[in-house]
């Protein structure tokens, strides 16, 4: 690489680390904890990109950014956040940052996207008029740091100011809807109505004009679209092909794959390749463990707020939590977080608690199977693709081969240990490989170890 990067974190690690890497791989660095520092070196013209965390002790980064577009444009400013929320994505997206990364990032991938940045600097085209507004809503509960899911408001920061259709795929209850909606809240329709049209709206044959006339050029959600029967759907295409200025914007909703809704002729090849615009999909709560603390955390404060006793789950709990299929996801998972907090008996939740609400393990269905008879690599190479596709036309970070053999190793321990009762030489043998290995995995994965009555 070759040119000058300008570093500005408050987090002295950070600074190190980049300084570092920076400087092996050619480029000169200037790195400050202020960004008083950082803004007077770009008003003398110092450096060619700009890497900027939002947090710092003299300022938020996200603000500085349109000062930057106005005293240097052209200059790629490269944000990254411990915040990690679908909303910092969509103000570094609104304040025309050229990248956004969260926190811990994946620092070859950081350089990868720096060198692009040093290539096309001076090039990229900037829009005339930003669209930052404060009309949404201050706090969306979209929150999660795993891949998947910072993967996935990357892509909504992507396609929230364009018109094409937006396709929005994932179980139930794992928040399409509010994707919708925040997508609608943040683009340049959010002045214009938000309407979700049901298969009664469209039953009738004036239904679908009334529904224009309601939408208004907003944007029109269609909610579960594999719901909808044929002669609704040629609706829906003829009202996505009407042609005047006022057009809306349309998504839609499905729980399933609608490629293969399309292939059983459950929905119409037509109107597939017409919602097909850019497709998000939406990953389960079990395929992102690592944020159902996260989460909890954030639907506990959120009770408090709304005046429930504060509260926070015992270490068995939260365990307890983490193991959970989820098979009603993010909404059974605030449904249960509120009734937890209004039920339980001191200030921490216990595990006898948090089974009374949960109760039984619940078949998850053939959506978390796969299908009846299907091959777990079959299922694996679902996911994979999946994850694949939320990185959009990117690669995912690099490691993704530890990455992947963590996701399936950790759980399979964990179920084999519990199999066994705690006994690590049975589950050594069950799984057969040496004790030693199976105790150093133990650590290296930081699994717990409990006596339990034996399952087989």
């Amino acid at each position: 690489m070759d040119g000058t990067v300008l570093v500005a974190d408050d987090d002295r690690t950070i600074r190190t680390v980049l300084t570092q890497a920076l400087t092996r791989a050619g480029c000169k660095v200037h790195a400050t904890s202020s960004l008083t520092t950082l803004m007077r070196w770009v008003g003398e013209g110092k450096g060619d990109v700009v890497i900027s965390d939002v947090v710092m002790p003299d300022g938020n980064g996200l603000e500085m950014l349109p000062k930057i577009a106005q005293d240097r444009p052209g200059l790629p400013v490269i944000v990254i956040s411990a915040q990690n929320t679908i909303m910092t994505a969509i103000q570094a997206a609104e304040a025309e940052a050229y990248d956004y990364l969260p926190k811990p990032f994946d620092l070859p991938d950081l350089m990868k996207r720096t060198a692009r940045a040093l290539e096309n600097r001076n090039r990229a085209p900037r829009r005339e008029e930003p669209t930052h507004s404060a009309d949404g809503p201050d706090e969306l509960p979209l929150v999660g740091k795993t891949a998947a899911m910072q993967a996935l408001y990357r892509l909504v920061a992507r396609v929230m100011n364009t018109d094409l259709p937006v396709l929005i795929c994932g179980e139930s209850g794992t928040g399409k809807s509010l994707i919708a909606r925040a997508i609608h809240d943040f683009s340049d329709r959010r002045t214009l109505p938000f309407v979700t049209a049901t298969a009664a709206d469209l039953s009738e044959l004036e239904g679908p004009a009334r529904i224009l006339a309601r939408v208004k050029g907003g944007t029109l959600l269609i909610d579960e679209i594999t719901d909808f029967d044929d002669e609704v759907q040629a609706r829906i295409v003829r009202m996505m092909d009407v042609p005047g200025e006022h057009v809306p914007r349309f998504m839609a909703t499905s729980q399933g794959d609608l490629s293969q809704a399309m292939e059983e002729g459950r929905v119409r090849q037509d109107l597939y390749y017409r919602l097909s615009g850019a497709t998000i999909n939406v990953p389960s709560l079990r395929e992102r463990v690592e944020d159902i603390a996260l989460l909890t955390d954030h639907f506990l404060l959120r009770a408090e707020r709304e005046g429930a006793p504060k509260r926070w789950l015992s270490t068995d709990a939260a365990e307890l939590f983490r193991q959970y299929s989820w098979p009603g996801n993010v909404r059974q998972l605030e449904n249960a977080v509120r009734r937890l907090s209004l039920t339980s008996r001191a200030e921490e939740i216990t595990r006898t608690e948090v089974e009374a609400v949960l109760g039984n393990q619940p078949d998850t269905g053939p959506i978390l199977r796969g299908g009846e008879g299907e091959k777990l690599g079959t299922s694996v190479a679902r996911h994979l693709r999946r994850y694949f596709d939320l990185h959009g036309n990117m690669l995912p970070p690099p490691g993704l081969y530890t990455r992947i053999l963590r996701e399936v190793e950790a759980p399979l321990i964990e179920i084999a240990l519990e199999a066994t009762g705690g006994n690590q030489a049975k589950c050594a043998d069950l799984l057969g490989i040496n004790r030693n290995t199976l105790r150093k995995k133990i650590t290296d994965l930081d699994i717990r170890v409990t006596r339990r009555r034996k399952l087989m």
